[in-house]
C-alpha cells in the first residue's frame, strides 16, 4: 500500500456504490449520513462525491426502517442537490456512461422509485445502460432492504462465492441482518 495517498477530491461513483454497509452499523438517519461522509472522505473528498455517498447511505438506511418510497426520496432530495423529476424513459436513448456521482445517483434513485420489487429495480437500472453495474449496484442496495432479495436470487449469489466471502457474509448478518 502506498502511504503516500490519500483522497485525490473524487466525484466519482465509488463512494456511493461502496456505501451500503454504512446503513445497517447507522442508529439514525444523521449516523448514517455522518458515517457516510466518513467512508466517502477517504478516498472520494469532493462535496459531490460526499454527497453521493450520503443519498444512497440515507435511502437504504430508511429503507431498513420501513420507509416509503415518498419518504425515502424527499429525505434524499431534501439533503441533496439531486433532481429526480424524471423517468428513465425519458433518458435510456441518450444516458451514456457517466461514473460520477452526480451522472448515477440521480438515476439510481429513480431506478428505485420506478421499480416494483428487487429485480424489476436492477432491471430497471441496467436498462440505462452506462455504468449499469455500479448504478444496479446502489439500487440493489436501497431495493433490497425495501422489497428484500428474494431466496432464489440470494441462494444463486451465494452459491458463487467461495468459503471466505461466505463467511464474511454470514458474520455481517449475524451482527447486523439477525439482530
Amino acid at each position: 500500500m502506498d502511504e503516500t495517498r490519500g483522497p485525490y477530491h473524487s466525484f466519482g461513483n465509488g463512494s456511493a456504490m461502496r456505501v451500503s454497509a454504512v446503513a445497517y452499523v447507522a442508529r439514525s438517519s444523521g449516523d448514517a449520513l455522518e458515517l457516510a461522509a466518513q467512508s466517502a472522505a477517504v478516498t472520494h473528498n469532493h462535496p459531490k462525491g460526499i454527497e453521493g455517498a450520503q443519498a444512497i447511505a440515507l435511502a437504504t438506511f430508511l429503507a431498513r426502517q420501513g420507509a416509503d418510497k415518498d419518504g425515502i426520496l424527499r429525505a434524499v432530495t431534501d439533503h441533496t442537490s439531486y433532481d429526480l423529476a424524471f423517468d428513465l424513459d425519458d433518458i435510456r436513448q441518450t444516458y451514456t456512461f457517466d461514473a460520477t456521482c452526480q451522472g448515477s445517483v440521480p438515476q439510481t434513485l429513480v431506478a428505485f422509485r420506478e421499480g416494483v420489487d428487487f429485480e424489476d429495480t436492477l432491471r430497471r437500472a441496467i436498462s440505462i445502460g452506462g455504468d449499469s453495474d455500479t448504478v444496479a449496484c446502489m439500487a440493489g442496495a436501497i431495493a433490497g432492504p425495501f422489497h428484500g432479495v428474494p431466496q432464489g436470487i440470494n441462494h444463486d449469489v451465494r452459491a458463487r462465492l467461495n468459503e471466505r466471502l461466505n463467511g464474511v457474509l454470514s458474520l455481517f448478518d449475524q451482527k447486523f441482518i439477525d439482530r
